[in-house]
């Protein structure tokens, strides 16, 4: 067998979550006492789940919703914000917020990003505030927490509340004060990849808002203060006593979790040469490692070349938001994206997930030094 068919044979996966969840013996115990309980929606490890995701981020509050994007919808619509109404957003984050803000009808409106960090320039974010303006969703991509304190000042300036997109986020911190606790609402994901992951969908909007926080809780269940007696209109958005249960388990391997992270995208920083960069390489505890990101202006070759070398990637992601083909009708504000355009054709995901191998981020790390070798 060649050198070549051994690689493509033994390829370092970009995540591998049969490794991840092979590492609980828990899970089958979950299933036989959630199966035994019978009560499958909003029952006590949906509570317990709750308490203890609010304590570890250090908000008041967190309910469990369906999903991540339902989470950022829900928190928009507390915050009474419609049809008409603008949100600031960043165009580089996937989509999700936009979605969010047209299925109530508010207008997104794109801040360009720090071409280093890739996260919202508060500067930009300034230039797109109106009258119209009446929340800003600072999302902490692919891990890194956003420019958060000015971005705090420039909402207290404006009166605007803020939501934290804390999708790819849990567990990163600054200054002591974790992601999803510094604005009106954090919102989450648990999707299976992400660093808090549930055996299928889910998501959760923390706050230490009292008012907001009874505003949630009655829009994610069709407004309900009673059974069936509706107060406003709300919709359907819960979150499983099963996945709150799966959550529960992994919450206290998080952090851990969230250091191997660090260390393997740590590893890859320094063994990129020339125009290769690893964007948070050398990041404190305010990234959590979600993504590797790379980037090169020869992205294609790029990733030709370490796939030859048995290494998977992706990009995440390719088409910023206002470029995409559902917008091309519609009118969209926004100052100059050209930071979020240049990313958006550079930018590449690396393998990274706590159970790789060391021999696994070494392959990683030989790649980087050969590509920057070849290429420059």
């Amino acid at each position: 067998m060649s050198i070549a068919e051994i690689k493509h044979r033994v390829r370092v996966p970009l995540n591998a979550l049969d490794r991840h969840h092979a590492a609980s013996s828990t899970y089958l115990g979950i299933m036989a006492d959630f199966l035994a309980d019978s009560r499958f929606i909003h029952g006590s490890r949906h509570a317990c789940f709750e308490r203890e995701f609010a304590s570890y981020c250090g908000a008041r509050t967190a309910f469990g919703v369906a999903n991540g994007t339902d989470a950022i919808e829900i928190a928009l619509r507390a915050l009474e914000i419609g049809p008409g109404d603008e949100v600031i957003t960043v165009a580089n984050a996937g989509f999700y917020t936009s979605t969010a803000c047209f299925c109530i009808g508010a207008v997104p409106v794109y801040a360009d990003i720090d071409p280093a960090e890739l996260t919202m320039c508060p500067q930009s974010a300034a230039q797109c505030v109106t009258r119209s303006t009446k929340a800003l969703v600072a999302t902490h991509l692919y891990g890194k927490m956003a420019d958060i304190e000015q971005l705090m000042e420039l909402c207290s300036r404006h009166g605007i509340p803020l939501i934290e997109d804390c999708a790819q986020a849990h567990g990163a911190e600054r200054c002591g004060r974790k992601a999803g606790a510094w604005g009106t609402a954090g919102t989450f994901s648990f999707y299976p990849t992400k660093n808090l992951g549930a055996l299928g969908d889910g998501g959760a909007v923390t706050t230490s808002d009292d008012s907001f926080a009874e505003r949630v809780r009655l829009v994610r269940q069709y407004g309900w203060t009673t059974k069936y007696e509706c107060v406003m209109t709300g919709r359907n958005s819960r979150l499983d006593e099963l996945q709150a249960a799966f959550l529960c388990d992994k919450l206290p391997m998080l952090d851990s979790w969230n250091r191997r992270r660090r260390e393997i995208v740590r590893c890859y920083h320094e063994a990129a040469r020339g125009q290769l960069r690893v964007v948070h390489g050398d990041s404190g505890n305010d990234y959590a490692g979600h993504l590797a990101v790379a980037r090169h202006p020869a992205r294609n070759e790029v990733r030709h070349l370490l796939n030859d070398e048995g290494i998977e990637t992706a990009v995440h992601y390719p088409i910023p938001d206002h470029r995409q083909p559902c917008l091309a009708k519609l009118r969209w504000r926004a100052g100059s994206l050209s930071n979020t355009e240049d990313a958006a054709a550079e930018i590449f995901s690396l393998p990274c997930f706590p159970e790789m191998t060391e021999e696994e981020v070494d392959r990683v790390c030989y790649a980087l030094v050969r590509v920057g070798r070849e290429i420059g």
